[in-house]
This record gives structure tokens, C-alpha cells and sequence, in this order.
């Protein structure tokens, strides 16, 4: 088949100096930064859905998207022709993976058997692709979400037969993942909760939504899954409220269903706006679980109130990105997954080059200043010492549990009025931060 971007060859690294807005200024995948290579610390991923199968309609207009690959049809033939010009792109992005939700890479049919040889036809072409490149498959989901039978939600629902049909539909996904080798498997759930507590039976649909998780652990163990899995919290949108409000939300669930020990979250930034929370907050409560597992690297307009997926270009965001990644010993199965889409008006095929090139470029510098601020040890040092109390006498007996509230009571009497010893210093460390930038 004739090249999708016949006039563009593989981007390469040319440094901060170039001016070719079709170059990497910051991302060199060979630099060694912090013991591995950008490559391996970032492990970026391009998504499926909004790269190319976004089409920029938005609640008030038609798509603007100009996809001349795309002949606007349902058929599998399209969605193969698809995903060879996807693998294009990719190779001469030069990301090392994809992910995908399984409705994206091939059209629903009308019957379940008929949507898993679809399924299946368009899989054949992944893995060729895969083959033929070396990319591989971060990970992949399947899509409970979209189809009117989800209006209810998916295992949430309140009708069993719906309930069995989304089980029915995790399982192919899952099947698929692991027949093309992705390195984890996400749960999103974009309608499991609710829209009004009238008509809503909270704890029967929450342990419905462990029971399907609690099946799908089952299954990965008998076809032999070796991948992570994950769960991407959020808070709202489309439904009211979501069960996977938060970090914390999922870490609690996943506590209360026996299920942590077979989960790490995905955790999406402009989710945890959503949430009222910044990105760097939920990294640290995943992280301080044992659970980060991947990041969805974009962004959110802070002026508007619902899910933009911006594509990253705020360095502070990235460099304070990294630093919680790093703090907690890097990926080991996840990645920067570019959950972002072109804005409407940029409607040709070269802007998808123009937006991912910069979301890795800005990685890369967030992970640069992120290695220099924790090589530097200023700003560790200085956590350290305000916790200082802590490591000695009674600070270190009341971590440790050896001491009683008696003992604890004889103590401050003892000392007396307690006062702050050390100032918190935010301005001071805010700067520090500004020296790297």
C-alpha cells in the first residue's frame, strides 16, 4: 500500500538548536540519563483511539479531520488498511509502543462472535506489523463504554445479561493482548457508577465490578497472561460520579475486594484534575501503595471543566512527573502512554507529528531536570531533615509502636509547650525547582 505520510521521514534527534519543527530538540531515545537510556526510563506509547480514530467532532460541530487513508467505512478491510498506516506512524515517530481499546482497532459487528473475528482479522495485521517494526503493545482494553447495551454501565449494570456480555467482551480483549504479546491490560470504567443514587444500588454494583475483575484474574492465569494489569481511576464524565473516583478511591477498592495484590493503577492527568487533584498528588498516593504502575501523559485545560486531553507541553508538569516516577524506581511494566488528541483545528495529518513530538520532548526535559534535581539531593535532604524527629526518642518509638498513649502523655508533660523547629519553606523550594528549569 502507497505511504500515509509520504513526505515524512523518520524524525531524528537534532538538538536544542534546530529549528525543524519535525526533529526532536530534547528526546534523544540513546541518552543515558540516570543509569538508562530516555528510551527506557519514558517508554512511550501512542494510543489508538484519539490518534487515529479521533475525528474532532466535538457536541456542537462534525468531525474536521482530514485521514485521507480512511474511507469512512465500518468494513475490516478499512480497519486493517488502518492499522498498516497506524504502524507507519509510529515507526517514524520512533515510539517503541501502542495501545488500543479493542472497538478502535476493529468495528463492532452485529452479534459478539461476529465482533471477535473482526477482531481477530484485524489482529492478524497488528501482529505483522509488529513483527515488521519491533513495535510492541504497551496494552490493550476493551471498550464498555460506547455501545447504547452500556448505558447502564458495563459490569455495574443492572442487567445481568449486560453484566455477562462486557465479561464475554474482557475476555476476547484479554486473549488478544496476550496473543500479541502487550505488557499489561487496563480496566476503565467510563460508566460503571451513576447518575443518581435514586435509582442506584451502590454496594451490589461495586461488588459486581470486583466479581468481573476477580474473573478476569482467574483467566489471565489460565491462558497464561504474564502481563500487568491496571485500573485507571477518574472521577466524572460520563458518568455523575465513578467508582474509580481517584487513586485512593481504587486503592481502597482494590483493599476491600482482595484484589491489590493483581493491580497497579494508570494513572491519567487530566483525570486527576477532574478530581480536584495535581497529577504529581496521585503519583505519590499510588506510588507510597506500591502501586504505580503507568501514566496517560496529557493535560487538562484548567479554565474548562471536563476531560480536553491536551497534549503535555508544561514542564513543570513533566519535570514534576518524573520526579515522583523516579522516586519510586521508574516503570517496570507501564509507560507515557500519549492519551491526547490534536485540537479540533488542527485537522491535518502532520499535526499528529507536531503534538507527539512535542509531548516527548517535553518528557524528555522534565526527565533531564527530574534526574538533576534528585542527583543534586537538595530537595530529598531537605524532607529529610523536616522529618528529623521522627528518626530519634520518641518520634522514632511512635513509628516503631513501642510506645504507649501513657508514655506519650509523660513525654510532653515532661517537655512542655511544643513548638514548630523548622519553617516549611515552599518559596525557598519552589525556587530550588526554578534553578533546574
Amino acid at each position: 500500500m502507497p505511504a500515509a505520510f509520504p513526505t515524512i521521514t523518520k524524525i531524528k534527534f537534532e538538538g536544542p538548536a534546530s529549528r525543524n519543527p519535525l526533529a526532536f530538540k530534547h528526546y534523544d531515545a540513546d541518552e543515558v540519563v540516570a543509569g538508562k537510556t530516555m528510551r527506557e526510563h519514558l517508554r512511550f506509547a501512542v494510543v489508538y483511539w484519539h490518534t487515529f480514530r479521533g475525528t474532532g467532532s466535538d457536541p456542537f460541530g462534525a468531525g474536521t479531520m482530514q485521514r485521507p487513508w480512511d474511507d469512512g467505512t465500518a468494513s475490516v478491510a478499512n480497519a486493517q488498511n488502518r492499522a498498516r498506516v497506524a504502524f507507519e506512524f509510529i515507526e517514524k515517530l520512533g515510539a517503541p509502543y501502542y495501545c488500543w481499546h479493542d472497538r478502535d482497532v476493529a468495528p463492532e459487528g452485529a452479534t459478539l462472535a461476529e465482533s471477535n473475528r473482526n477482531l481477530d482479522a484485524v489482529a492478524k495485521v497488528l501482529k505483522e506489523e509488529q513483527k515488521r517494526t519491533g513495535i510492541k503493545l504497551l496494552w490493550g482494553t476493551a471498550n464498555l463504554f460506547s455501545h447504547p447495551r452500556f448505558v447502564h454501565g458495563a459490569s455495574t449494570s443492572c442487567n445481568a445479561d449486560v453484566f455477562a456480555y462486557a465479561a464475554a467482551q474482557v475476555k476476547k480483549a484479554l486473549e488478544v493482548t496476550h496473543e500479541l504479546g502487550g505488557e499489561g491490560y487496563t480496566f476503565w470504567g467510563g460508566r460503571e457508577g451513576y447518575q443518581t443514587l435514586l435509582n442506584t444500588d451502590m454496594k451490589r454494583e461495586q461488588a459486581h465490578l470486583a466479581r468481573l475483575l476477580h474473573l478476569a484474574v482467574a483467566h489471565k492465569k489460565q491462558i497464561g497472561f504474564k502481563g500487568q494489569f491496571y485500573i485507571e481511576p477518574k472521577p466524572k464524565e460520563p458518568t455523575k460520579h465513578q467508582y474509580d473516583s481517584d487513586a485512593a478511591a481504587c486503592l481502597n477498592f482494590l483493599r476491600e475486594y482482595d484484589l491489590l495484590p493483581h493491580f497497579k493503577l494508570n494513572i491519567e492527568t487530566n483525570h486527576a484534575t477532574l478530581a480536584g487533584h495535581s497529577m504529581q498528588h496521585e503519583l505519590e498516593v499510588a506510588g507510597a501503595a506500591g502501586a504505580l504502575g503507568s501514566i496517560d501523559a496529557n493535560t487538562g485545560d484548567e479554565l474548562l471543566g471536563w476531560d480536553t486531553d491536551q497534549f503535555p507541553t508544561n514542564i513543570y508538569l513533566t519535570t514534576y512527573t518524573m520526579l515522583s516516577v523516579l522516586k519510586y524506581g521508574g516503570f517496570k511494566t507501564g509507560g507515557v502512554n500519549f492519551d491526547a488528541k490534536v485540537r479540533r483545528e488542527s485537522f491535518e495529518p502532520v499535526d499528529l507529528f507536531y503534538a507527539h513530538i512535542g509531548g516527548m520532548d517535553a518528557f524528555a526535559r522534565g526527565l533531564k531536570i527530574a534526574a538533576a534535581i534528585q542527583k543534586d539531593g537538595r530537595l530529598a535532604k531537605f524532607v529529610q531533615q523536616r522529618y528529623a524527629s521522627w528518626d530519634t526518642g520518641i518520634g522514632k518509638k511512635i513509628e516503631s509502636g513501642k510506645a504507649t498513649l501513657k508514655e506519650i502523655e509523660a513525654y510532653i508533660l515532661k517537655q512542655g509547650e511544643v513548638a514548630p523547629n523548622t519553617s516549611g519553606r515552599q518559596e525557598f523550594l519552589e525556587n530550588l525547582i526554578n534553578d533546574f528549569l
